[in-house]
């Protein structure tokens, strides 16, 4: 239990000393108190007294707020001493605050040093605004007027002015996380003016009858229960409910919140193969395995670095004691050395692995983009199959030309079609035995104001390492669906072909705002086929089979593009739900000067075939290769020699001209597109 206390916290044997020295240091200062002004104290009324005793008894309940300073204390016993200083004087009020404070120290169990540090701060407020009543000559009159009121407020501004120079000079308030406590001194401001002003409203009542003083704790019990929600609200905003470790928000507060003279850096991990889990043992032991891979991180970092999860099977540290990417990568090694000691889970032993991108922290730069740089790093090393990946300037990603045109592309998308010029051009497919248009590949283009036309490549690999990634995908599937259901209309139902990233898959709701858009649009789901790389199964296949066995549950077909260039195709084939393959166009550009890519593409034609899969070949831009394609069984065929990719307007003029030609009787290129 000791280590979920408070540091400031005391117990034991350190407590009881604490409170012997506390009791002491009250006693004496209020006997000096009453030594050198004995007279003050002297015919005191019953009014006093009681409101003495309230006090005491109304700091058994002190209201800590969240932080670790004296200065977050609020005292419910400062509306009583505050009405007493207003109507008796500063020593009779900073006697009886004197015995609150150490009652409030002890029920919190402060150290002696920080009891005083709360005792200076309200004996300078008292003090303050005894200063101002008696400068002013306010005496509570039966009869209270506007002029009362006025001096009440500026008493109580007095009081928290001071209360709070000592506050920031002693506790040096303002030196850190600026921006946290100005939004907490908020709602401390407004609780302690809240007492304050409560302080006229007892004296008027004591005039009437001391003994309707008690009832004040009914409305200080209500002060209490309020700032404790708030506190309680507040905590639960910023704290992920699984692990107990502070969220996204807590983690994107503290980025602000920086010192000027410190590097810090921001290391995400994303847990490998984190899904197996799930479906072997269930998401029980999943969310329990989480929970341990938080305490295996919290044990792993010093206490002054920031454990933080932030959705998912999604971790972050954030290490505010760094020396450059060499100091940030020992870390990271440290915490993948951390994971991987096997958990035991329900007598099975789990081995974990994480991907950890880092992003480094200094000038002024704001921690959405440091936060948007460590996921681009995690998911570089992903890709990679590295277990560490630092965002630099060196790294391909982050030349300044290519960060100034994804932030182009981000507030682009930021505007509705065609303002954002995101464009889609259509190849079409033809189908080798018939010589029919089958289908289209929506390729994406984007006029860009200065730049002009910006390729798929080029689009791509700045945006694909980034959520910029998941934003465009979102925009061509809308646009996509839109036309499939113009050509519907028009009695022209093509099929239309989209390609989906890695980071699409990954995330899972492409299949949610596919079946959306399908019903929105009213379009069959077998129009709709989606395109995955070999890339995109590698980075984390459990939870890809998961989102495209969804999709083809809906109807959508699903085709594995750029076949044949990466890793454990066969085992792909066998597994995925597909509806076809798309041969490389490296392979099939070289066919008919090549053996070796005749024999490659020939092969991947028969596998599909016994597959029961479509072969649909990329590339093809010559007579020869068209009817090599032919004499090997491929099914489609896309590429120059048909048509080039152009806008759906110049499609349907292509469409009308065009005239399915065989290949046994074919004489000469098609119509080419203009």
């Amino acid at each position: 239990m000791d280590a979920v206390r408070p540091r400031t916290a005391v117990s034991g044997p350190r407590r009881r000393r604490a409170l012997i020295v506390t009791g002491c240091l009250t006693v004496s200062a209020d006997l000096v108190l009453w030594a050198v002004a004995p007279g003050t104290f002297r015919g005191l009324p019953p009014a006093y007294w009681i409101m003495a005793v309230l006090a005491v008894i109304a700091d058994a309940r002190p209201h800590p707020l969240p932080g670790r300073r004296a200065s977050r204390v609020i005292l419910p016993s400062i509306c009583f001493t505050f009405a007493i200083a207003l109507a008796w004087g500063f020593a009779p009020a900073l006697a009886v605050q004197l015995v609150a404070v150490t009652v409030a120290g002890v029920r919190m169990r402060h150290p002696v040093p920080r009891t005083i540090h709360l005792a200076v701060q309200h004996a300078a407020g008292l003090g303050a605004a005894a200063l101002v009543a008696g400068l002013a000559g306010w005496r509570i009159d039966p009869r209270p007027d506007l002029r009362d009121a006025a001096l009440t407020c500026a008493a109580a501004a007095a009081w928290i002015a001071a209360r709070y120079t000592v506050a920031a000079v002693v506790g040096r308030w303002a030196s850190e996380r600026r921006t946290r406590h100005r939004r907490r001194a908020r709602a401390d401001l407004m609780a302690t003016a809240a007492l304050l002003l409560l302080a006229p409203v007892l004296l008027v009542a004591a005039r009437v009858s001391p003994a309707l003083l008690p009832m004040a704790l009914l409305a200080l019990h209500a002060v209490h229960r309020m700032v404790r929600w708030a506190g309680e609200s507040e905590q639960a905003a910023r704290m992920d409910p699984l692990t107990g470790l502070p969220n996204r928000r807590a983690l994107q507060s503290t980025m602000s919140e920086r010192g000027a003279d410190r590097q810090r850096a921001l290391l995400l991990l994303d847990l490998d193969r984190f899904r197996t889990v799930n479906d072997a043992l269930g998401h029980g032991a999943g969310d329990r395995l989480l929970a341990r891979v938080a305490d295996r991180l919290t044990a792993a970092v010093p206490r002054h670095d920031l454990v933080v999860r932030l959705g998912g099977d999604e971790f972050a540290v954030l290490a505010t004691r760094v020396e450059g990417a060499a100091s940030a990568r020992r870390i990271a090694e440290h915490l993948s050395e951390a994971l991987s000691r096997p958990f035991g889970l329900d007598g099975t032993p789990v081995e974990l692995t994480a991907s950890i991108g880092i992003a480094l922290q200094s000038g002024r730069r704001d921690g959405a983009t440091l936060l948007r740089e460590a996921e681009s790093a995690m998911y570089e090393a992903k890709q990679r199959g590295d277990q560490v990946a630092v965002h630099g300037p060196d790294a391909p990603h982050t030349a300044p030309d290519r960060l100034a045109l994804l932030a182009d592309l981000r507030d682009a998308l930021r505007h509705d079609p065609p303002d954002d010029g995101i464009v889609l051009y259509y190849q079409p497919q033809i189908a080798i035995a018939t010589g029919e248009v089958v289908g289209v590949e929506a390729l994406l283009r984007w006029r860009h104001p200065r730049r002009g036309l910006v390729g798929p490549e080029e689009l791509l690999r700045v945006a694909e390492p980034t959520p910029v990634m998941r934003l465009l995908t979102a925009r061509v599937l809308d646009q996509v669906v839109a036309q499939l259901a113009v050509w519907r209309t028009e009695r022209r139902p093509l099929r239309a072909a989209v390609n989906v990233s890695a980071r699409d898959l990954h995330a899972g709701d492409v299949a949610d705002r596919v079946g959306r858009l399908l019903r929105e649009y009213e379009v069959p789901a077998d129009l709709l086929q989606l395109e995955i790389t070999e890339s995109a199964l590698m980075a984390d296949p459990h939870r890809v089979l998961d989102t495209i066995t969804r999709l083809d549950r809906m109807g959508v077909a699903i085709s594995l593009d750029d076949f044949g260039t990466g890793y454990s195709s066969l085992q792909h084939l066998r597994r995925l739900p597909l509806t076809e393959v798309k041969i490389d166009r490296s392979f099939v550009l070289g066919m008919a000067d090549d053996r070796g890519d005749a024999a490659i593409v020939r092969s991947v034609i028969g596998l599909a075939e016994s597959l029961g899969l479509r072969a649909v070949a990329e590339g093809v831009e010559d007579e020869l290769t068209w009817r090599l394609l032919a004499a090997a069984g491929c099914h489609t065929a896309q590429g120059w020699f048909h048509a080039r990719p152009m806008p759906a307007a110049e499609l349907a003029d292509w469409l009308s001209r065009y005239r399915p030609v065989r290949p046994g009787v074919l004489r000469g290129p098609w119509i080419p597109a203009k």
